[in-house]
């Protein structure tokens, strides 16, 4: 039996970390979390000193290409990513697989339009649908192929995504098979067209018109992503977008009491216009979040216990005893600072050290 023990470290504890504390860890798994824990015989020591010790965080809206990916992730303190489009299904699988760096959950093949900005990104020609009667076979097809959960893309109206019968069926095929569908919804007329509709949670916030409270108020939970609306509005300006549009829509949605996960849709591949970093982003999302309103602590929730929470994942996201060894330990206090979740002391997966240190 494998055990570390994490002796003075301070814990995530509602909005503020907690008095010093010890963690013990065995086979992978926290079995113990207390002020008057003793380390088990041979036990790994790690001495805490006043440090931080975070769940592992999660982006909950990335791309993986390959097992570099992963390592990226890893090596940031990222220990789940969840993968919101990858293709072909044998690559994903694989990578599903890989050990001793970051786990992935995958939505896989994604439901994309005929003619959206999506369908120029090289998919299988089956990610393309347009007849609502086709939705519960390519639901059960991706569930086949291992997805954990749906992926949509949609456009405005006249931007080539799928229609919102097809966006319905694709939504009822999906829950009627048990599985969340998270909805892509970068514009404001689609956002509200999958609120409307009943997708689980909404990738995205729009850069032209913000959300506003009404619309905020019926949104079911919410991956914001402000990373990419930073990227495209400073790389890619175009008229009646801004990065302040996003930020005000993440105002109204917090405004709202709406559930929010951190997401940066990372991503390094050659078929997109331009590379988001993968693993470093994810910290800077943090910071964006707390740019637009979230507490220091919120944003921590929203990149561990919330997206756990938000797909099910029971056996991380906190530190508590029965969760997976996946941990962070930092230098400072993050519910202070927020870009204390740089100062990166050590990663563990699944108790075992990645690495310490975090890469430039």
């Amino acid at each position: 039996m494998t055990a570390t023990f994490f002796s003075d470290v301070r814990i995530l504890e509602g909005d503020s970390v907690s008095d010093l504390v010890a963690v013990t860890v065995r086979d992978g798994v926290i079995t113990e979390v207390g002020k008057e824990s003793e380390a088990p015989a041979s036990a790994e020591l790690v001495r805490g000193e006043g440090r931080t010790l975070l769940p592992g965080l999660i982006d909950a809206h990335m791309h993986v290409a390959e097992r570099a990916d992963l390592d990226a992730l890893a090596a940031h303190g990222v220990t789940t990513g969840f993968d919101m489009a990858s293709w072909p299904t044998e690559t994903t699988a694989a990578l599903r697989t890989e050990t001793g760096t970051a786990r992935i959950i995958s939505a896989g093949v994604p439901f994309i339009g005929p003619t959206g900005t999506h369908a120029g990104f090289g998919m299988p020609s089956y990610a393309i649908v347009t007849d609502p009667n086709e939705a519960a076979d390519g639901v059960a097809r991706r569930a086949s192929d291992g997805s954990d959960f749906i992926k949509v893309v949609t456009e405005p109206e006249g931007g080539g995504g799928p229609s919102p019968e097809v966006v319905e069926a694709v939504i009822a095929a999906a829950h009627e098979a048990g599985l969340r569908v998270v909805t892509h919804a970068s514009h404001i007329d689609s956002f509200r067209m999958c609120v409307e509709l009943g997708a689980d949670v909404i990738t995205h916030v729009p850069m032209g018109t913000p959300v506003d409270d009404g619309l905020a108020a019926r949104t079911p939970a919410a991956i914001p992503t402000l990373t990419v609306a930073d990227a495209l509005t400073t790389a890619m300006p175009r008229p009646g977008t801004s990065y302040e549009a996003a930020r005000e829509s993440v105002v109204a949605l917090r405004r709202a009491g709406i559930t929010i996960a951190s997401g940066t849709d990372a991503v390094n591949a050659p078929n997109v216009p331009f590379s988001i970093a993968i693993g470093s982003t994810l910290h800077h999302e943090l910071e964006l979040l707390v740019g637009a309103g979230l507490s220091p602590s919120e944003a921590l929730q929203a990149a561990t216990a919330v997206p756990a929470e938000m797909f099910g994942l029971e056996d991380r996201g906190s530190i508590t005893t029965g969760k997976r060894a996946d941990l962070l330990l930092v230098d400072g206090d993050p519910t202070v600072d927020i870009t204390a979740t740089r100062n990166i002391e050590g990663v563990w997966i699944g108790g075992e050290e990645y690495g310490t240190g975090c890469p430039a």
